[in-house]
C-alpha cells in the first residue's frame, strides 16, 4: 500500500511529475514542469511549499552523487591509480551499488541503460581533476557539472504518468 493512499480526496499525479523529473535528471524541473496542468485546482500555498520541498529534494539527491564521486575519485587515487581508463563501472561495482540503493532502494525502477556509463564518465572526470591537482582551486567542480549535464537522458513518459506510482506497487 502506497503512503500517499490515505488520502484519496488528492490526485497526486500532477504534483509528483516534477519530483519524478528531479530524480530522473540532476538537474531542477522547469517551471512549466512544476506547474499543475490545471493551476486553479491546486492551493497556491500548497503548490509553492512543495516546490520548495522538491527543489530542496533535489539538490540532496545532486549532492549525494557528487559526494560519492568525490569520494570514490579520491580513493583510487589514493590507492596508486594512475590511468583515468582503468577506471571502469559496471552493475556489480560497489559504487553503482551504492547509487542504485540509494536512488532506486526498492528496484522498483529498471536502471537506465545509460546510467552505467554516466557514473563512470562522472567518476573519470573527478579522478581526472583531483589527480591533476584542481580540487585546490574554488568552484573545480563546476567544469565537472558542466560535462556531465550533456549526459543526460530526456525523461522517459512513464515517470510523467498520473499513476505512476500505482505502477509500482
Amino acid at each position: 500500500m502506497s503512503a500517499l493512499s490515505h488520502q484519496p480526496n488528492v490526485s497526486f499525479g500532477k504534483y509528483w511529475s516534477p519530483a519524478l523529473e528531479v530524480v530522473r535528471t540532476r538537474r531542477a524541473p522547469s517551471t512549466s514542469i512544476m506547474c499543475p496542468r490545471d493551476p486553479s485546482s491546486v492551493d497556491p500555498e500548497f503548490q509553492a511549499r512543495l516546490i520548495r520541498d522538491l527543489v530542496s529534494g533535489w539538490d540532496e539527491q545532486r549532492e549525494f552523487y557528487y559526494i560519492q564521486m568525490e569520494k570514490y575519485a579520491r580513493q583510487s587515487v589514493s590507492e596508486g591509480m594512475k590511468n583515468v581508463d582503468d577506471i571502469h563501472v559496471g552493475n556489480d561495482s560497489e559504487i553503482y551499488r551504492v547509487l542504485n540503493l540509494h536512488y532506486n532502494r526498492n528496484n522498483h525502477i529498471e536502471v537506465p541503460q545509460n546510467f552505467r556509463y554516466v557514473v563512470e564518465q562522472t567518476l573519470r572526470e573527478f579522478f581526472r581533476a583531483i589527480q591533476s591537482g584542481k580540487d585546490t582551486e574554488q568552484s573545480w567542480k563546476k567544469s565537472i557539472y558542466k560535462i556531465i549535464s550533456r549526459l543526460d537522458d530526456p525523461v522517459p513518459e512513464y515517470f510523467k504518468s498520473p499513476n505512476f506510482l500505482e505502477q509500482l506497487e
